[in-house]
């Protein structure tokens, strides 16, 4: 009872403070490595299986969701790691790849989204700075939070149907060319739906349906969050997926 008691604190302390919420998964890593081969039937590697990936996102998920009234935290987390890696399974079912971001930005020197993308994913099963992974999680996840929005909710989010996705990504670019725009998201933590409307051609409906997931986008391409975005891209669905 006292063991859970101090988890318990130590939760509640990681919830505002980065460091504390890398140190907790940190601690924690050999319970979400144990979730996590419970559901793949054999231990994960580090930098390997994106499954583990996946169990830390639904770990650090719990912490900043966690309730006393919802049980002993451990059981809850375990939860959350077996729902979410449920929830990738039946995604990569359902396609054996992931969509192809092919928006091309402006810019001469950028490249198509999705070589980018799949650099950075190359990256994540390269690196071995674990250590600084689970600080990029913890501080999106935070940031997020900032905007009421959690990594759950963008995964559920994502547009599902090849139209409305390059809608959104021409959206997307646009705000990128526009530094006051996304100024104007970081200053009031709101996305300025009827100017990215106008400037991108696309229509208002369609961007606040999947407001989230824009916002989660921008802040990945904004703020540095290199791991992060090949995460966000697990979360985007194949291309010829079910419509809105």
């Amino acid at each position: 009872m006292k063991q859970e008691h101090e988890l318990v604190a130590q939760v509640y302390a990681a919830r505002s403070d980065t460091l504390a919420a890398d140190q907790l998964v940190r601690q924690y890593l050999p319970f979400i490595k144990s979730e996590t081969a419970k559901f793949i039937h054999r231990f994960p590697e580090e930098g390997h299986d994106d499954e583990l990936s996946i169990a830390m996102f639904a770990f650090h998920e719990a912490v900043m969701s966690y309730q006393k009234t919802r049980g002993a935290f451990l059981k809850y987390a375990a939860v959350s790691i077996k729902n979410r890696l449920i929830d990738y399974a039946r995604r990569e079912s359902r396609h054996a790849g992931t969509v192809s971001l092919d928006h091309s930005e402006s810019d001469e020197d950028d490249r198509a989204m999705v070589d980018r993308l799949e650099d950075d994913r190359n990256e994540i099963r390269e690196r071995e700075d674990h250590s600084s992974a689970r600080t990029e999680i913890a501080k999106f996840s935070a940031e997020l939070a900032e905007y009421g929005l959690s990594l759950t909710e963008i995964a559920e989010n994502c547009p599902r149907q090849k139209r409305t996705l390059e809608a959104c990504h021409r959206a997307l670019a646009y705000a990128r060319e526009n530094q006051e725009l996304l100024q104007k998201l970081v200053s009031s933590k709101k996305l300025p739906l009827s100017q990215l409307a106008a400037g991108s051609g696309t229509e208002v409906k369609t961007l606040e349906r999947h407001r989230k997931y824009m916002v989660a986008v921008l802040l990945a391409y904004t703020n540095g969050f290199e791991i992060i975005r090949g995460h966000l891209r697990q979360m985007a669905p194949a291309k010829g997926g079910r419509t809105e």
